[in-house]
């Protein structure tokens, strides 16, 4: 059977994500408790004014999910390690009639066996997220995550070469290995590989470079890219590079892209050092797009090109600050489940 990875802005059944659990995601008070179970719950309910949400929630944590989640957010229970859902769930993917579902278990080791992570339960989200979707599980043996690819559902997939190509994630792997892997479970044809990501994301609780929080396609043809205009920030010359080399790339069909350049927030510094906050890191879902806000003069730009990149679609802004100071942003907690095409 051939899959394939849809566009995030094809029609979806619901979002998957995960409520965080005990350890570093709840800092050392109960205030940074709070903080970051209200933030996973404010996005779950801005994404339930659209479509359904289903909330993995560890079994110890059961009754203080209660306090956070409205009834209308469905629950499955499972052990749990971290609340990334877009890295720790399945990618999901549809035959070529569009009347299956299938979900890509990729191997997870905690973004390449980092000293500060512990995967003994998310290693197996992956396929509890698929059997709980009904979904055909499709086991690969690629170590990666779901922020760790981009696709535009016709052929193109946005990879880096420091996450895939990971001596801690798939060591001495080829380019030619893992496209053949990706072609297999996701349908890609045209693989654009990008150097490397942003400049916090490289460091000790980085991921090593994941794109979604570089570029995205929310159309054919067309990519959001993260544009650094500060020159203080190392990441200046880093996305001045990436969107040069991008220029140079084409979609599945021979084209070039139109590159939107999406400006980084005023904000350079947090108390742990320069910030990769990026507005490249949403969720779109059905009538909408969840996007980050930062408390920026840049945020009503965003809002602005994130509306030309999605007519129609609402844009929702969430201040993102306490994910990103957990280590990531609004596409980084959820994993959108495509429709299937109904029979009959």
């Amino acid at each position: 059977m051939n899959w394939r990875m849809p566009s995030e802005t094809d029609p979806q059944d619901r979002v998957w994500m995960a409520f965080p659990p005990s350890g570093y995601l709840l800092g050392e008070s109960a205030e940074d408790a709070d903080e970051a179970r209200s933030t996973w719950s404010r996005v779950a309910h801005a994404v339930l004014d659209f479509e359904p949400v289903t909330m993995l929630v560890d079994p110890k944590d059961r009754e203080i999910a209660a306090r956070y989640l409205s009834g209308e957010v469905e629950i499955v229970y499972a052990p749990l390690n971290d609340a990334w859902m877009r890295d720790i769930g399945p990618s999901f993917v549809l035959d070529e009639s569009g009347t299956e579902l299938g979900g890509v278990d990729w191997v997870f080791n905690g973004w390449g066996q980092q000293n500060w992570a512990s995967w003994e339960f998310d290693a197996r989200i992956g396929a509890e997220v698929a059997r709980s979707a009904g979904a055909q599980l499709l086991p690969s043996s690629l170590v990666q995550e779901g922020g760790g690819i981009n696709v535009d559902g016709l052929g193109t997939v946005l990879l880096t070469e420091t996450v895939q190509r990971d001596p801690f994630r798939n060591p001495g792997i080829s380019r030619a290995a893992v496209e053949a892997e990706l072609a297999q479970k996701i349908g890609s044809s045209n693989a654009i590989w990008l150097p490397r990501g942003l400049t916090r994301d490289s460091q000790r609780f980085g991921t090593r470079g994941h794109v979604d929080i570089v570029a995205s396609i929310p159309s054919p043809g067309v990519m959001l890219v993260h544009s650094q205009r500060n020159n203080a920030h190392p990441d200046h010359a880093i996305t001045q590079a990436l969107i040069a080399g991008l220029r140079d790339t084409h979609d599945a069909a021979g084209n070039s892209w139109r590159i939107v350049e999406v400006p980084a927030p005023a904000v350079l510094k947090d108390a742990e050092g320069w910030v990769d906050y990026s507005y490249i890191n949403h969720l779109a879902v059905n009538g909408a797009v969840i996007a980050c806000a930062f408390d920026d003069p840049a945020d009503d730009a965003s809002r602005g090109l994130l509306q030309d990149a999605y007519p129609g679609r609402a844009i929702v802004q969430l201040d993102a600050r306490p994910l990103f100071a957990r280590g990531g942003g609004i596409h980084c907690i959820t994993q959108q489940q495509p429709s299937v095409r109904r029979q009959g």
